[in-house]
């Protein structure tokens, strides 16, 4: 055995866990969530917002085919709702579990077995299906950016908001549906240089 191996362990075990900035109680894996997801450094990649309209640059055209086809990279997951913008885009996805859209009327009423529970303990340590939605979702994006340009597409994290009730996700839906006419006074608006 190479004792630099052993060395590069020794150095990896001392190093602080990193942070998550999900939500310890709230498992990802069902339910609607609304997310931002911003390209790194807020570059404006994805396209240019002309006279009130978005004009999606190649890698833009991408990400919309992506997010139109979201069962390409989580099949429980439905992009209900989404808009891109110049440096970020904004989505409504909706995740559930195999089984309960199999039995959508049954679940709502039925306690879970103790089985099931132990199985679903089990179950939620793997990384939950948003975030693996999302990565996959950059990924895939990433790849493809990489063969017109280089250096990283995407911010590391993003940002996620499980919606709570039919006031919430209108409240989303309508903010998503004005996103480009409100570029401007957006957030994550740059001038261009």
């Amino acid at each position: 055995p190479c004792p630099r191996k052993k060395h590069l362990c020794l150095m990896n075990t001392s190093l602080p866990k990193r942070k998550s900035p999900r939500a310890h109680w709230l498992e990802y894996n069902e339910g609607m969530f609304f997310i931002t997801v911003c390209t790194h450094g807020h570059r404006q990649i994805l396209g240019k917002i002309r006279n009130g309209m978005m004009l999606l640059s190649k890698v833009g055209e991408f990400l919309d085919m992506c997010l139109k086809d979201s069962s390409l990279h989580q099949m429980n997951v439905e992009v209900i709702q989404y808009v891109i913008m110049p440096n970020h885009f904004h989505a409504i996805v909706d995740i559930r579990q195999k089984d309960a859209l199999a039995n959508e009327a049954d679940t709502a009423c039925r306690v879970p077995t103790r089985e099931e529970r132990a199985e679903n303990r089990i179950r939620c340590e793997r990384l939950p299906l948003l975030s693996t939605f999302v990565g996959s979702l950059k990924s895939a994006v990433s790849r493809y950016a990489h063969t017109m340009m280089s250096g990283a597409v995407w911010q590391p994290r993003y940002h996620d908001h499980a919606i709570r009730g039919v006031e919430d996700g209108n409240n989303i839906s309508l903010y998503i549906d004005n996103n480009v006419a409100n570029w401007e006074k957006d957030c994550f608006y740059r001038i261009e240089e």
